[in-house]
């Protein structure tokens, strides 16, 4: 069975309430198949399309604490391929389960296909456990590279706008290690964001290393690439009308990448640089949004 993409894009609740009434309780057991029951932790293999990468330890003992109290709330979401149980929703509850020493888990047992099991893990990640915007990015790069994608199916797939997307993916333009320091909190995606402003790699990681060194606000980190952009060396043999220099700044402010402005006697062209697909995609986004 193949869940439909409107349902999975209204969030994970649409498939597990919350506070399960006897409606969708019925609706549940008759629409989506599902059972619940304990099953031995130790049988349960871990999902290969997890999207999280990070696990805050603090929270997951907030939560084993919880859960030790009141029971859970909610079971895992598991399916069954090749003879085994592997888990799709429900990675933290596991991992506290296992924390306290538990031997078995409350599960859903559903039927799921791959695309399934990433979409239903993403969405539970980024609605309920604030998924950091690069493992959101990875994870969106995954639905286009394994399951032949466009962005805009992504977006509608996880109910986001395009833009939106398009914003997440291009973090995988930065240096991997300003992505570390993005998925561990270190930055904020708003520093990382005025960071792609730069085109060369040697001044993001100068910018970088600022943030962290003045603690520099967002805001401030917007100023500081300008300056940079604005700084840059000129060709001494460069005779180019100072209007067009401001300009192409303007358009580098809005794409987010290289623009150059060529002028000749009857006109004259822009040409928007771009340093993939996922770039491409963003900039005709952009454009798109300008019309």
């Amino acid at each position: 069975m193949h869940l439909e993409k409107r349902v999975l894009g209204r969030g994970l609740a649409a498939l597990i309430p919350e506070k399960p009434t006897a409606d969708n309780m019925q609706m549940l057991e008759s629409n989506i198949q599902q059972s619940v029951r304990n099953i031995p932790i130790e049988k349960i293999k871990a999902n290969k399309y997890q999207p999280r990468e990070e696990f805050n330890q603090e929270a997951l003992s907030d939560l084993a604490a919880s859960i030790k109290e009141k029971g859970f709330i909610q079971p895992v979401l598991v399916r069954l391929k090749d003879n085994e149980y592997e888990l799709i929703a429900g990675e933290r509850r596991l991992r506290a389960a296992k924390k306290l020493g538990y031997k078995e888990i409350p599960a859903i047992i559903k039927e799921a296909s791959d695309l399934d099991s990433l979409e239903i893990s993403i969405i539970e990640n980024i609605q309920r456990e604030n998924l950091n915007s690069i493992d959101q990015a990875k994870a969106y790069k995954r639905l286009q590279d394994e399951f032949d994608m466009t962005q805009e199916k992504v977006a509608d797939t996880i109910g986001k706008d395009r833009a939106t997307v398009a914003n997440i993916l291009r973090l995988l333009n930065l240096p991997a290690k300003i992505q570390e320091y993005v998925s561990r909190g270190t930055i904020s995606m708003g520093h990382a964001r005025a960071m792609l402003s730069l085109a060369k790699e040697s001044e993001q990681m100068r910018l970088c290393t600022k943030i962290m060194k003045d603690d520099l606000s967002v805001r401030d980190t917007e100023s500081y690439a300008k300056k940079l952009a604005l700084n840059k060396p000129k060709s001494k043999t460069s005779d180019k009308d100072p209007n067009l220099d401001s300009l192409e700044q303007e358009l580098r402010e809005i794409f987010g990448t290289k623009v150059k402005i060529l002028k000749s006697k009857k006109g004259g062209k822009i040409e928007i640089e771009f340093y993939s697909d996922v770039d491409m995609e963003r900039v005709l986004t952009l454009l798109k949004s300008k019309r």
